[in-house]
């Protein structure tokens, strides 16, 4: 059967299409177009008619491309932005009236889990593993294993576009701006790191935008792959690198980074800055990064209760 997700992040609408037969995925397209839908609602707590628009309009494009695609079903789910916005509910009024699609703002829990079984969908590890899912609102922390499910999960509102609207002001970075983001986070996550090192986590696995694109940073990549991003590895120290590289440019000079997507340019710095202390603070060595996530996790959902 083919099947489409979409996912509407704070900084970008995503699309799976694939074949999904017997449990097992085939053929996976993916799809991205950065919409900006959480652009100023951590500061106005409202969606902006522009930003409605647009990603009503973005919406549209992939229900006819997954309907081009001749899939049997589109299941869309929205997550941060959409969570913490008072007008919600005309984003969602206007995106049925023009694609026809249901869009369901999901918990920060329930991402976790998504986020979660999709991992499982696309590696083979045993033990505990730790899936960090950095979006543009918030970051998803869970801990489990294929035998047991999750054991800890926790959704936390710190995200690139969240952290670079609310601190990173100047073009380049800021010395003292970037030490109260780096506070900030430090702050905010440390119950969660601290839960954490109680488990003993096998592997951490990396989701999501930020953690993609420090791969495709990383392997210089001219031309975005998902078989060169899924199970490739960051190192501590690659990462801090790539950071100390990120914080000495402007927005123009980090557009034309080999593997960074232009339009992710002005939030990758902050992005890797969250990554950078959560490596850190937990004393991971490296992380895998996974092409599977929380739109395969839906598709799997979906199904699961549909059958």
């Amino acid at each position: 059967m083919k099947v489409a997700a979409i996912d509407i992040g704070t900084n970008s609408m995503r699309l799976l299409m694939t074949e999904y037969v017997d449990g097992k995925f085939f053929n996976r397209q993916k799809y991205i177009n950065t919409t900006r839908i959480g652009q100023d609602v951590d500061k106005r707590g409202f969606i902006s008619k522009e930003a409605i628009k647009r990603n009503v309009n973005a919406l549209d494009e992939f229900a006819k491309i997954a309907e081009n695609g001749n899939c049997e079903f589109v299941f869309a789910m929205g997550t941060s932005a959409l969570r913490d916005s008072k007008n919600k509910d005309e984003f969602l009024r206007e995106a049925y009236l023009k694609t026809g699609i249901n869009v369901e703002i999901i918990s920060g829990d329930d991402e976790a889990n998504l986020g979660f079984l999709g991992v499982l969908q696309g590696i083979d590890e045993e033990g505990d593993i730790l899936v960090l899912d950095i979006g543009g609102g918030s970051t998803e922390f869970i801990v489990g294993n294929k035998k047991e499910g999750i054991k800890f999960l926790q959704s936390e509102n710190v995200g690139a576009l969240r952290m670079t609207e609310k601190f990173l002001k100047s073009d380049p970075v800021d010395d003292c701006e970037f030490r109260e983001l780096e506070k900030y986070i430090n702050d905010t996550i440390k119950i969660t790191l601290d839960n954490i090192k109680k488990f003993n986590i096998k592997r951490a696995v990396g989701i999501g935008g930020t953690i993609t694109s420090l791969s495709a940073i990383s392997q210089g990549l001219e031309v975005y792959s998902m078989d060169k991003i899924h199970n490739s590895s960051l190192s501590s120290k690659k990462i801090d690198d790539i950071l100390q590289n990120l914080k000495k440019l402007n927005v123009e000079e980090k557009k034309k980074i080999k593997g960074l997507q232009p339009k992710r340019a002005d939030i990758i710095t902050a992005g890797a800055k969250i990554l950078n202390i959560i490596i850190k603070e937990l004393k991971v060595e490296d992380i895998i990064i996974s092409e599977f996530d929380n739109l395969e996790g839906l598709i799997c959902q979906k199904l699961k209760i549909m059958s």
